[in-house]
């Protein structure tokens, strides 16, 4: 369809006033409209032996086709909301044992009272609470982590074979101009959520996904109130499109095939 895909590049910075995007290396990219759908990134746990140990056996974030891999070992859940909740679920179906480490009193403050009950009837889960995770350790893959107990302050290394951090996402939208709407947690604001704050930076309604800035759109993830789902981040980016071509459209600008 014409469309040209720049791999391996950062976009920095966003002028508001003429749509041009500058990547790293000083490199401007000028368009007409401008989609963000840059979704969230999963928040990370300041260990360093964490770190050295990711994607051989410390994950951020999980997938259901990976409950295979985990067949017959040990597997660590770090987070006690509902992707925690889920991927237990999942998990329990194919590995030895499955804890989920907390670090409140409970998972009733966090998590959907079906995925608790559903934890319930599976007897390969464990819940620890008021835990968190310090250590990780293995040469070339994981092979062991260490437990803190937030009550008594003891800690305990035990044999694992995975771990799996799921303790939420945050939208990096730090970069984006000030003109460009945010909520308190970084979500991009559109449609009618737009100006609830007293303010009126557009002089027309915007469209339902657009934001603060004519011609700047928000889908998926990273857009405020949006269902974080890939299904609807899928629909989203659809339907900005469409809004896209009203916009131009509505302002006799012609769409063309870039260079």
């Amino acid at each position: 369809m014409g469309a040209e895909i720049i791999v391996t590049r950062t976009a920095e910075r966003i002028d508001p006033e003429s749509h041009a995007i500058t990547l790293d290396g000083g490199d401007i990219v000028r368009a007409k409209t401008i989609v963000l759908a840059t979704g969230v990134s999963w928040r990370q746990l300041d260990v360093p032996s964490l770190d050295r140990l990711r994607g051989r056996g410390i994950y951020y974030g999980v997938a259901p086709d990976e409950a295979r891999y985990v067949q017959g070992n040990d597997v660590y859940i770090i987070g006690g909301g509902n992707s925690a909740g889920q991927a237990a679920v999942n998990f329990a179906n194919f590995a030895k044992s499955v804890t989920i480490l907390v670090r409140g009193d409970s998972l009733a403050s966090s998590m959907s009272y079906y995925l608790i009950e559903q934890l319930k009837t599976k007897s390969n889960v464990i819940v620890q609470t008021n835990s968190e995770i310090v250590g990780a350790h293995g040469d070339d893959n994981l092979q062991a982590v260490t437990i803190a107990n937030r009550a008594n302050s003891e800690t305990v290394t035990t044999p694992a074979s995975a771990a799996f951090i799921l303790i939420g996402a945050d939208a990096e939208t730090t970069w984006l101009p000030d003109a460009v709407d945010r909520d308190a947690r970084g979500y991009i604001v559109t449609g009618r959520d737009i100006g609830k704050d007293g303010r009126r930076p557009l002089e027309r309604d915007p469209y339902l996904l657009e934001t603060s800035v004519p011609g700047i759109f928000a889908a998926g993830d990273v857009r405020a109130n949006s269902i974080k789902r890939v299904a609807a981040g899928v629909g989203e980016g659809s339907m900005a499109i469409a809004f896209v071509h009203q916009y131009l459209a509505a302002n006799n600008v012609v769409s063309s095939r870039p260079r």
